[in-house]
């Protein structure tokens, strides 16, 4: 074989070569971890590529980002957050959108503790302890601090309230008995199981601002495929199947100017 020949066979087979598989690290909201594993196991069921996941607060996600955690994606459970990403600098222009609104839940692992109107459960009183996630740092728990004070019963409960630094630590204090009741996300009782049994009421969106979670492609991920890859894959119709079953309301599919990735 000549030194052009070689070379031409060489060229013709790294041509011929499927992409490389890149892996993502994505920054994911509390109450969205378990739709996020069905996600992650649809997509690469179909894909060379891999995600990796860290799960927090959102305050506390966006907090990492800023001070240089490495995430590619960040999926907040607030608009907020990816506002300030961009604006500051650290995101992807034009790569900000809702992925998901979520809903709050009064929920008792006790299946007789809250019927009917969720809201003649509080008013009674009848409870030590109403977990919410802290409303500083957990969107959700931003949530459930407006729902009660539309009600008018935050302050006369302000001392049975107790806080988890996010979502998922205020769902635990009501899974595990240290409260009687929680306001928590829809999404989290999904799954079915010990953790979601028991008696709920979903709180009516009129009584807090939307829960919209957005997502938003950080700088260090511009060039990254998966991380590419993965937010196309949100678009798709498995995926957004995943989000309904999870407890999700899901915004109508970007328009093509929302899909133009940034350049």
């Amino acid at each position: 074989m000549t030194w052009r020949t070689g070379t031409l066979f060489a060229a013709l087979s790294l041509a011929a070569a499927p992409a490389a598989a890149a892996e993502a690290l994505v920054a994911v909201a509390t109450n969205f971890a378990g739709a996020m594993a069905e996600l992650e196991a649809a997509f690469e069921r179909d894909s060379p590529h891999r995600i990796r996941v860290s799960t927090g607060a959102t305050g506390t996600l966006y907090a990492q980002a800023t001070h240089g955690a490495p995430y590619d994606i960040l999926m907040a459970a607030d608009r907020t957050r990816p506002e300030r990403l961009e604006a500051v600098g650290l995101a992807v222009p034009g790569s900000r959108r809702t992925y998901a609104v979520g809903r709050l839940v009064l929920w008792s692992a006790e299946p007789e503790r809250v019927a009917g109107d969720g809201v003649d459960t509080l008013r009674a009183a009848d409870f030590r302890r109403l977990a919410i996630a802290n409303p500083e740092l957990a969107p959700y728990g931003s949530a459930a601090r407006e729902v009660l004070r539309a009600l008018g019963l935050y302050d006369a409960l302000r001392d049975r309230i107790v806080m988890g630094e996010n979502i998922g630590q205020a769902h635990a204090m009501v899974a595990t008995g240290s409260a009687e009741l929680g306001l928590v996300a829809l999404s989290q009782l999904t799954a079915g199981g010990p953790a979601s049994a028991g008696s709920r009421w979903t709180v009516p969106e009129t009584l807090h601002a939307p829960v919209r979670q957005d997502l938003v492609l950080l700088r260090r991920g511009a060039g990254n495929a998966a991380a590419r890859a993965f937010l196309a894959f949100l678009d798709t119709p498995d995926a957004r199947r995943i989000l309904v079953a999870a407890g999700y309301r899901v915004p109508s599919a970007p328009s093509a100017a929302q899909c133009t990735e940034a350049r």
